[in-house]
């Protein structure tokens, strides 16, 4: 090994909302998110769960309101739950993109 480490890039609120934002217009987030991800052109739902799960533990730790952080931990494993439910590649868009937009729309007003 070259003794190089990865730095990893933590990215802020502000750039989290964004992504998640572009990720519920179709829009490609790989530019914001390439160093967090690392993967194809369009962000996953399973990765963007991951930004905000790990941003909730920020805030967590940072004494953020508890009741905040619970709202969005729930809509969260609700997401996740839609996911697990199909057994299917993909899952329907349709439900997980409102709960998505739920998300958004909560965490724009915290």
């Amino acid at each position: 090994m070259s003794g190089v480490k990865r730095k990893r890039n933590v990215l802020n609120v502000k750039q989290k909302l964004e992504i998640l934002q572009k990720f519920y217009n179709g829009e490609s987030a790989s530019t914001d998110a390439e160093d967090v991800l690392n993967e194809g052109n369009i962000i996953s739902h399973s990765a963007v769960l991951q930004s905000v799960e790990t941003l909730l533990d920020y805030m967590g730790q940072r004494g953020f309101d508890y009741g905040d952080i619970t709202a969005v931990r729930k809509i969260c494993v609700d997401i996740r739950q839609e996911m697990n439910k199909e057994n299917y590649r993909f899952f329907k868009a349709v439900n997980v993109k409102r709960k998505i937009r739920s998300l958004m729309l909560y965490s724009m007003q915290m």
